[in-house]
């Protein structure tokens, strides 16, 4: 999947994309990967409470074979 950088250093994730991982309007973590960038949404809840134990609450895209395989090949378009 390809995209631009615009003149002013903004980069549009595509709508596709972004559901596909979960990203959601709001502030983000970015982090340097190798020779990449990371994009990790900040978690905004802490931790729940289930059965008496504090669990982190589950966020994002559910992943399973098919999202592997599309976010591996999408840079081979």
């Amino acid at each position: 999947m390809r995209t631009t950088i615009d003149q002013a250093g903004r980069l549009v994730i595509p709508k596709a994309l972004r559901d596909a991982v979960g990203l959601r309007p709001g502030a983000v973590e970015l982090v340097r990967d190798g020779s990449g960038i990371r994009v990790e949404p900040l978690g905004g809840g802490g931790l729940e409470e289930r059965d008496g134990r504090l669990v982190i609450p589950s966020g994002g895209a559910e992943v399973d074979d098919e999202l592997v395989r599309a976010l591996r090949d999408a840079d081979r378009r």
